[in-house]
């Protein structure tokens, strides 16, 4: 539905910030997001409140005393999408030069997941 490219340099939730303060009124339905822990803290919780006042954040976070692989609810669906868009060849390494042509590119992987979802319902 949305997404930013920016330098690796900046944190995840710095980064989540970012998103946030873009998504403003082009979403009025979003009611909830899911997180994972590197959005926990704070300074993410403060300025999702300022900028997005009705819409909460989850996190989703690992437990401690788990041992070995884990499935956390709703996480599931954040890595199968990551997976499904790094199938596409383009995606699997950082060739661009640009952070507009590699924004260009997911938006362009995320189309193609669409159309398939919507030519096979399956």
């Amino acid at each position: 539905m949305h997404a930013i490219v920016h330098p690796a340099n900046i944190q995840d939730r710095d980064g989540g910030v970012l998103v946030l303060a873009t998504l403003f009124g082009l979403y009025p339905f979003l009611r909830k997001i899911f997180a994972d822990g590197g959005y926990q803290g704070r300074q993410f919780r403060e300025l999702s409140v300022a900028l997005l006042p009705g819409l909460s954040v989850e996190i989703i976070k690992r437990s401690d005393a788990a041992k070995g692989f884990q499935v956390l609810p709703r996480r599931w669906v954040v890595e199968r999408t990551l997976a499904w868009l790094n199938r596409c060849r383009r995606l699997a390494k950082d060739f661009e030069n640009l952070s507009r042509t590699a924004l260009a590119f997911v938006r362009l992987a995320s189309i193609r997941l669409m159309l398939r979802k919507l030519c096979n319902p399956a």
